[in-house]
């Protein structure tokens, strides 16, 4: 049978490192005519990194670009190239190269905009008019641009213009809904055209996005040929049957674990690990409270870095119970980071102290809670600036969504990991790397997270006694609320009319609306659900509708 092979780069591309890009598209050029391709693929604006935001309204930088993909022809070298990167003609352009023979042969611009959630695309680019077509070893090639594919127009024009095989490159962030959206449009884009559809995605963490890859081949009848692994760096050899028009993967890397947590933890493992390395810091640091969130989130740091990478800090105080001080030392010393003890007590005393004549005459309050909370944050701080180890923020979703965290306190930190993940996720997350953990090792008794600290009830240990649910409702029928509201879009009457209880609508709703500002001063974290705080659902802080 007559085949064409291709080569695609399921590669992390990031945003501004032109030079670094380009090096790694010549070296996987390199690999993929060695290996018998005769098409090398490469995600959607390879060059520049995508999102590259603003960065794009500098024409050093568009000029850069420019300059990268001219020198990449000399590279060809017998071998087919399609790369992303933009294009300026005075008005720029989300394009893909078509290079060969030492030269590009054709530039074709992405012609489906988004402009929704995290994209913003119709701020930095104008949208092209018409789908590419080129033939490569006699097969006719179409490609197109990730939000090309979600169209069924720029597909349709592309195979009425003879296209047996169409091509997509992808810069597609991963949300815990997105992969079956994924396959049911290439599935329909395949049969409506009869053609044979290969989905190639960037994968990596860039600020608080993290594309997971999960690349694809669809043949033309819309049956699924194969999936690549989320997350992982690869570069994919896909032959094309030129008879039957079948689409086949070479030997590409499986994954043991498919499962919704497993991929969610790689996620966020991924999130940390490229966070902290694009911006060259040391390692990592975090207040280690004895609780689920911090707990997860050492365990996230340690499998994202390794551990001689990771500082962990208890800051005990007069309400911080034994089992807080036993999890967190039993955890630290079980993954073997490097672990303080630091009394918060005589600091606090002072801050108290300090404030006693304009407290006079008022009653202790939340204000004294959250006083110890923000003594941890300036300590916290002082250890990151001193130590050069970026500080993790632990809180979640749920806590975010409701303002159940400190300002300056414990929201200080410059990458929160936990940010778009609800508390009761973070339960089904700890009990899924423990259960990894045991199977990995053979022993029942093995594990990342302490047991108690999973199974005790949630609490800010400020006070004496105090659960989040004195607060709070509990976690299942508040997180319920939550996704219902935030990701759902849905009304108050809606959610009550679920079979939901009014007066508790009503309050979460109400502590969602009056939280934004705090949610403005929060750091940034990996989205992971279809909306995230921050860049995807964007609220006014000062507003009349409730």
């Amino acid at each position: 049978m007559a085949v064409l092979r291709l080569a695609l780069a399921q590669h992390d591309f990031p945003v501004g490192a032109v030079a670094a890009n380009t090096v790694k598209v010549r070296d996987l050029m390199t690999q993929a005519h060695e290996g018998g391709a005769s098409l090398a693929v490469f995600p959607e604006l390879t060059i520049s990194g995508y999102p590259p935001e603003d960065l794009l309204l500098r024409p050093s930088f568009l000029a850069a670009c420019q300059d990268a993909i001219e020198e990449l022809t000399a590279d060809t070298n017998g071998l087919a190239a399609i790369v992303g990167f933009p294009h300026s003609l005075g008005e720029v352009y989300n394009a893909a190269a078509f290079l060969r023979g030492g030269q590009i042969a054709q530039i074709t611009h992405k012609q489906a905009l988004p402009n929704y959630g995290v994209f913003d695309d119709k701020r930095y680019f104008r949208r092209g008019h018409s789908s590419a077509v080129a033939v490569v070893d006699g097969v006719r090639v179409g490609y197109l641009i990730c939000e090309d594919v979600w169209q069924a127009e720029p597909a349709a024009e592309a195979a009425a213009a003879g296209a047996e095989l169409i091509v997509v490159i992808n810069a597609s962030p991963w949300d815990d809904a997105k992969q079956a959206a994924r396959e049911e449009v290439l599935v329909a884009r395949a049969k409506e055209t009869g053609c044979a559809f290969i989905y190639l995605n960037l994968v990596g963490g860039q600020d608080e996005v993290v594309y997971d890859g999960g690349s694809m081949l669809v043949n033309g009848d819309g049956s699924i040929a194969a999936r690549a692994p989320t997350f992982v760096d690869a570069l994919l050899w896909v032959d094309f049957d030129t008879e039957d028009r079948s689409l086949h993967a070479r030997d590409w890397p499986s994954v043991p674990d498919t499962s919704h947590e497993a991929t969610l933890y790689v996620a966020l493992v991924r999130g940390i690990r490229d966070y902290i390395d694009k911006n060259g810091f040391d390692g990592v640091l975090l207040g280690l409270s004895g609780g689920i969130d911090s707990a997860l989130t050492l365990a996230l740091a340690v499998d994202a870095l390794g551990s001689d990478r990771v500082t962990a800090v208890m800051m005990p105080m007069r309400y911080t119970s034994q089992l807080s001080l036993d999890g967190a030392r039993e955890q630290a010393e079980r993954l073997g980071v490097d672990y303080h003890v630091i009394g918060i007590e005589p600091v606090y005393e002072s801050f108290i102290t300090a404030l006693t004549p304009v407290f006079a005459g008022k009653q202790p309050d939340i204000t004294e809670e959250n006083l110890q909370s923000r003594t941890r944050g300036v300590m916290l701080m002082a250890m990151s600036n001193k130590h050069r180890r970026l500080l993790l923020a632990t809180g979640n979703k749920s806590e975010m969504a409701v303002g159940y965290a400190t300002l300056y306190g414990d929201m200080c930190g410059a990458y929160a990991p936990l940010k778009d993940v609800y508390k009761t996720e973070v339960y089904r997350l700890s009990r899924w790397r423990n259960e990894a953990e045991t199977r990995q090792t053979g022993n029942a008794n093995d594990w990342v997270i302490p047991p108690a600290v999973i199974e005790r009830p949630p609490s800010a240990e400020l006070r004496d006694n105090q659960t989040d649910q004195d607060s709070l409702p509990p976690y299942d029928e508040l997180d319920a609320i939550l996704a219902r509201f935030i990701e759902d879009e849905q009304s108050q009457a809606e959610i009550i009319a679920a079979g939901f209880d009014e007066s508790t609508v009503h309050r979460v709703v109400r502590l969602v609306l009056i939280n934004e500002f705090k949610r403005r001063q929060a750091a940034p974290g990996p989205r992971v659900t279809t909306r995230a705080f921050g860049r995807e659902r964007r609220y006014p802080i000062t507003s009349g509708w409730k």
